[in-house]
C-alpha cells in the first residue's frame, strides 16, 4: 500500500518536475545564479535570496533585517521613491519579500516575458539603494506598529517568543525577527546604511529564476545587470550555545481565551542526520488528528482543542522541537504537560510500530512534494536547501526520509527529550 500511495503522489506532482531542468552560474563578482526550467505553466519567479537574517544582526540591534527589507521597497537610484511594486503589478505581476532567522527573500511573480522587469529593479536596488530619512523614520514607525499588533497584541506569538528566548542563552536565535521594541527604536540610519553595505553584495547572496524561461537568454541579461555590482567577503558566523542546565519556565498572564501549553527541546538542524528523524517523530506525535497526541488530549481525554508539534530541519543551525496545546481550562495545564511526557517515555520505552513509521513517511513526503507542485514553490525549496550549503541537498534530504528506522526516532527521542534540554512556556487567561 506504501509504494502504491507514493507511486500516486509521483504521478500527481512530477508531471510538473519532470520538465524541470536545474542549472546553475557563477558570475565573475561571486553572485550565484540558479536556473529552473519549467515548460509546466507559462509563468516565472525571480528570487533574490540574502543570506542574512536575524541570526546576523548585532546586539542590540535585533530587527534591523526586518528594518532593511522594508527600506528596499523605498527606491534606489534609477527608480527612487515607492515605485517597485507599482512597475511590477503594471507588468502583471506581483511582488513581495520576507525576513526569517536565516536569509531574506525578496521575489517576484510574472511572465516570463517580463522577467527584463526583475532584473533591471532588483539590480539596481542591490547596488544603489536610497536611504532617504523620511522614509526611514516612516518604516521604523510602521514596523514597530507590527511588533505591537503581532507580539503585545497577540498573547500566543508573545508565548512563543518567550520560550524562544528563554530557551536560548546565547545562540542568536533567541532574537525575534522582527526585533526587540527598544532595538529598533535604537536602530539608526547609519546602522542600517552600514549593514546593507555589509550583506547586500553579490558575494552574500544568490539568484534564482525559474519558470518557462529561456536560460542561455536570460543568463546574459542577469550578467549584464549584475556582474559589475562590487563583489564581497562574509565569513559566515558559527554560533555557540552553552550546555543547558535543567529544566527552564516561563509563566505568562494575559487577556486570552485558552490557556496555551508550550514544550520546546533543543534539536539539530539537516543535515544532521538526526533532524530527519525528528521530523518522523513529530509527525507522529502531534501532526494531524490521527497523531498520537491528538487523539489522546483532543478526541479520547477532551482536555484540550488543539495540539499539535513542529521541527525545524531546514533551519541553518539546530533550533527548537515544539509542543503546542491549547487547554479548555486553566485547572488541568498541568495533566496536559504530564500526558505529553507520558507519551514521550513511552516513544523513549518502546519504538514507534512499523506501520506508523511507514505512514509518517508517506505523510513528510507528501507534504514534501506537494508544496513544489508550482514554479515559485520549487523554487523556494531549493533556495532552503542552498541556505544549508547548496540545492543539490534536496535529493539527499528525500532519500534520507525513507531510510529513518523506527530505532532511530527511538534513539533521537532519548537523545533530546529531557529534563535538561526542555523549556516550557504557559500562557493563562488573566
Amino acid at each position: 500500500m506504501r509504494h502504491l500511495v507514493i507511486s500516486l503522489i509521483f504521478v500527481l506532482i512530477f508531471p510538473l518536475m519532470s520538465f524541470s531542468e536545474v542549472k546553475e552560474e557563477v558570475l565573475k563578482n561571486g553572485l550565484k545564479v540558479i536556473f529552473i526550467k519549467d515548460t509546466s505553466s507559462p509563468v516565472a519567479t525571480f528570487q533574490v535570496w540574502y543570506k542574512v537574517g536575524s541570526i546576523d544582526e548585532p546586539e542590540g540591534k535585533s530587527g534591523i533585517s526586518h528594518l532593511l527589507e522594508h527600506m528596499m521597497f523605498r527606491g534606489s537610484k534609477n527608480y527612487p521613491g515607492n515605485v517597485f511594486s507599482k512597475i511590477i503589478q503594471a507588468q502583471g505581476g506581483i511582488d513581495n519579500a520576507f525576513t526569517t532567522k536565516d536569509y531574506t527573500v525578496y521575489f517576484q511573480k510574472l511572465s516570463p516575458s517580463k522577467l527584463q522587469t526583475s532584473i533591471d529593479l532588483e539590480s539596481d536596488r542591490m547596488a544603489n539603494l536610497l536611504f532617504n530619512s523620511e522614509d526611514f523614520e516612516l518604516e521604523k514607525k510602521i514596523v514597530l506598529e507590527e511588533r505591537r499588533q503581532r507580539y503585545e497584541d497577540d498573547p500566543e506569538s508573545l508565548i512563543i517568543e518567550e520560550v524562544i528566548g528563554l530557551a536560548f542563552k546565547d545562540h542568536p536565535y533567541r532574537k525575534p525577527v522582527i526585533g526587540w521594541t527598544d532595538d529598533i527604536k535604537s536602530i539608526s540610519l547609519d546602522d542600517l546604511k552600514r549593514y546593507y553595505h555589509e550583506y547586500y553584495c553579490p558575494g552574500n547572496a544568490f539568484i534564482i529564476v525559474a519558470g518557462d524561461i529561456r536560460i542561455d537568454e536570460v543568463k546574459e541579461k542577469i550578467k549584464e545587470k549584475f556582474e559589475d555590482i562590487p563583489s564581497c567577503s562574509v565569513l559566515r558566523k558559527t554560533f555557540h550555545e552553552p550546555k543547558q542546565y535543567g529544566q527552564k519556565r516561563v509563566i505568562l498572564k494575559r487577556q486570552t481565551h485558552l490557556p496555551v501549553l508550550v514544550l520546546s527541546y533543543k534539536v539539530p538542524a539537516y543535515p544532521n542526520k538526526d533532524s530527519i528523524a525528528l521530523e518522523i517523530l513529530s509527525t507522529i506525535l502531534g501532526e494531524g488528528k490521527s497523531s498520537r497526541l491528538y487523539r489522546t488530549l483532543v478526541t479520547e481525554k477532551a482536555l484540550a482543542v488543539d495540539v499539535s508539534t513542529s521541527n525545524s530541519p531546514l533551519s541553518r543551525d539546530g533550533f527548537l522541537f515544539f509542543v503546542v496545546a491549547y487547554i479548555k481550562t486553566p485547572e488541568k495545564v498541568d495533566e496536559v504537560e504530564r500526558i505529553i511526557k507520558e507519551e514521550i517515555e513511552k516513544i523513549k520505552s518502546e519504538p514507534p510500530t512499523e506501520a506508523e513509521i511507514e505512514k509518517a513517511k508517506n505523510q513528510i513526503e507528501a507534504s514534501f512534494l506537494f508544496s513544489q507542485d508550482s514554479v515559485f514553490g520549487h523554487a523556494l525549496y531549493l533556495g532552503k536547501f542552498e541556505i544549508l550549503g547548496s540545492w543539490r541537498l534536496i535529493e539527499k534530504y528525500k532519500e534520507d526520509i525513507m531510510k529513518v528506522t523506527a530505532r532511530d526516532v527511538q534513539e533521537v527521542a532519548k537523545k533530546y527529550f529531557n529534563f535538561d534540554n526542555l523549556s516550557v512556556g504557559v500562557l493563562l487567561p488573566e
